[in-house]
C-alpha cells in the first residue's frame, strides 16, 4: 500500500539527537514532569502517601481491659510522678495490668516492685530474670532454682529469658550455652513446680540471617541497624536455635513457656499452628509482630479462632500511640492502613475484625489462666 492517502504522506518527525548540549535543556523539559531531584531519592527516603480513600475507623482505647503479657519498665529510674504518669496512660488504653519483663532479680525486684506494684496494686506484675553467669560449675541449675524460689516469695509472678540464651550466653568454658541445655532443667523444673510461666525470647526475625540484599524482606531495618546481621560463623543458624527452643518445651511438658514475637514463625503460621498443636505447653505472645499478622487478614483471622485459647496480648517496647495500632488490627475490618514502624514493615495493614470471645482470651483470659498472680477483679466475669 502506497503512503499517500487522503490526506496526504505522512511525515514522522525526526528524533532529536542526543547530545550534552541537548541534555540540559531535555532534562529541564522533564521538570514539568518530574521534579528535580526525584531520581536522587534513596529507599530510606522513600514515603508514598496514598491516594486511597477507604472507610476508616481508628481505635484508640481496648474494647475490653487488656494485659500486655510483654512489658519493659526501668522501674528503678521511675519516680512515683513516672508511675502515676503510666497508669494514667493506661488507664486510657484500657491496659488493666502490665507484666513488666526487666523485674530484675534479688533486690532489684523488691525495689522495683515496691515502686510500682507498691503505688498502684494489681496493675503491674513482675517476671524475674536470671543470669546465665557460671553455666558449667557445679550444682548452677540448683542455686539458680533456687533464686527463682526466693524471687516468687518475694513476688515475682512468672520468669523472663531473654535471647542471649542460645546466641551469646557463654558457659565457664567459653562455649555456647544452648536454649535446651541440661544443666538449665532444674530451672525450668522449678518453675513448673511453683506454677509460675517462663516468657522466653529466643533468636531474632530469620531475615536477619539471610543475605542482606534486595531479596530480603527487612533489607531496611538491617541497613538501618547492621549490628542485627547475623553473620554465619558468628552465630548458629535461626533453625537451629528455634528447634532448641521446641525441644526445651517438649522436655518439659509440666511447665508453661510463652514464646515471645509469635516464635517468630508469623510468616508461617501453618507451621507455628503445627507446633502448638504438637506442644500443648507452648503459648505465643504478640509483642512487636502483629505486623505479620496485619498483612494476611484472611489466614490470620482462621489461624486466631483456632488458636483461641494459646495467644497472649503483648506489645514490648512501651509507646501509648502504639497500642493503636493492635486495637484497630483485632477489632475493625478496616483496609489499607500503615503501620507504626516503617522498618518493621513497609506493607499495609488490614483488620481482622475478631469476635469478641476471641479477643478477650487474646486480651486477658489467656493471661489470667498462666499467671495466677493477676488480679482477677480488674476483668469482666
Amino acid at each position: 500500500m502506497s503512503a499517500n492517502t487522503a490526506g496526504g504522506p505522512r511525515h514522522r518527525p525526526a528524533p532529536l539527537p542526543v547530545t550534552p548540549a541537548l541534555a540540559p535543556a531535555a532534562i529541564c523539559a522533564l521538570g514539568a514532569v518530574l521534579p528535580l531531584g526525584a531520581q536522587d531519592v534513596t529507599v530510606e527516603e522513600y514515603e508514598p502517601r496514598s491516594t486511597l480513600v477507604v472507610p476508616e475507623n481508628p481505635v484508640t482505647r481496648a474494647k475490653f481491659p487488656f494485659v500486655d503479657i510483654h512489658g519493659h519498665q526501668r522501674a528503678g529510674r521511675m519516680s512515683a510522678a513516672d508511675v502515676d504518669r503510666l497508669v494514667a496512660e493506661m488507664d486510657e488504653l484500657n491496659m488493666a495490668v502490665m507484666v513488666n519483663l526487666s523485674g530484675g532479680t534479688g533486690i532489684s525486684l523488691v525495689d522495683g516492685l515496691e515502686r510500682l506494684a507498691g503505688r498502684h496494686p494489681g496493675r503491674f506484675v513482675f517476671f524475674a530474670n536470671i543470669n546465665f553467669f557460671g553455666v558449667g560449675e557445679p550444682g548452677w541449675g540448683e542455686e539458680a532454682a533456687a533464686q527463682l524460689e526466693e524471687d516468687v516469695g518475694n513476688g515475682a509472678a512468672g520468669l523472663k529469658i531473654f535471647k542471649g540464651l542460645g546466641m551469646t550466653d557463654r558457659d565457664t568454658g567459653g562455649n555456647r550455652i544452648p536454649v535446651d541445655d541440661p544443666r538449665l532443667a532444674p530451672l525450668w523444673d522449678k518453675a513448673g513446680e511453683l506454677g509460675i510461666p517462663v516468657l522466653i525470647h529466643t533468636a531474632d526475625p530469620a531475615e536477619f540471617w539471610r543475605p542482606h540484599d534486595r531479596f530480603n524482606e527487612r533489607w531496611l531495618e538491617l541497613k538501618l541497624r547492621p549490628r542485627r546481621i547475623r553473620p554465619p560463623g558468628r552465630f548458629p543458624p535461626f533453625e537451629q536455635i528455634i528447634g532448641e527452643q521446641h525441644d526445651l518445651f517438649r522436655n518439659h511438658p509440666n511447665t508453661n513457656f510463652i514464646a515471645a514475637h509469635l516464635g517468630w514463625l508469623g510468616h508461617d503460621l501453618a507451621r507455628l499452628g503445627k507446633l502448638l498443636d504438637e506442644i500443648p505447653n507452648m503459648y505465643v505472645g504478640l509483642g512487636a509482630v502483629v505486623y505479620e499478622l496485619g498483612r494476611q487478614p484472611r489466614f490470620a483471622r482462621q489461624w486466631l479462632i483456632r488458636h483461641q485459647d494459646r495467644v497472649l496480648m503483648g506489645k514490648d517496647a512501651y509507646k501509648k500511640e502504639e497500642f493503636h495500632t493492635y486495637f484497630r488490627i483485632f477489632e475493625t475490618a478496616d483496609d489499607y492502613f500503615g503501620y507504626y514502624r516503617r522498618y518493621h514493615a513497609f506493607w499495609r495493614m488490614y483488620g481482622l475484625d475478631l469476635p469478641d470471645e476471641v479477643l478477650g482470651k487474646i486480651y486477658y483470659g489467656n493471661a489470667l489462666k498462666l499467671v495466677p498472680a493477676i488480679d482477677r477483679s480488674l476483668f469482666p466475669g
